[in-house]
């Protein structure tokens, strides 16, 4: 079960290794020895862009693990997947103009905010079913028609 999740984030830290490279590339490219963090635009949008990936790190890995156990593992990989491409899109596009990165970042936070919810909803649901044997999530799944009543 944990695999999927498992490399997801593997993907998630391919990416953050692919984004750091971009930085040491643009470091050498504009000249900007370490521990600066300024220079020309150009360098400052793909530090930055790297900069918010990791800061998002966390997040994510918590959101995603937490749907992937305590919720739907398939969601929480394919709204996962979904969060890392826009991660890369918004990296590409934070590196071509700040304004590029806008249209990635929404639809990025978007695909957050569902990990997120998912992974209340499995918390809420788990605690339910153990400590009241309410099963939330079956009765969701047959509200929304997705099983048939038992």
């Amino acid at each position: 079960m944990i695999s999927r999740v498992g490399k997801t984030c593997k993907h998630w830290l391919i990416k953050i290794a692919y984004f750091s490279l971009k930085v040491i590339y643009a470091r050498r490219k504009h000249s900007v020895s370490p521990p600066a963090t300024t220079g020309p635009p150009e360098f400052e949008r793909i530090f930055r862009a790297q900069a918010n990936c990791s800061e998002y790190f966390p997040i994510f890995v918590f959101s995603l693990w937490l749907a992937g156990v305590f919720f739907s593992q398939a969601l929480a990989v394919f709204f996962g997947l979904m969060y890392l491409y826009g991660r890369y899109l918004y990296f590409h596009g934070y590196a071509e103009s700040a304004q590029g990165r806008l249209e990635p970042l929404y639809f990025s936070a978007k695909m957050q905010w569902v990990l997120i919810a998912l992974a209340g909803l499995g918390v809420v649901c788990t605690i339910t079913q153990a400590y009241l044997g309410l099963d939330l999530l079956h009765s969701f799944s047959h509200v929304l028609g997705l099983t048939e009543h038992t």
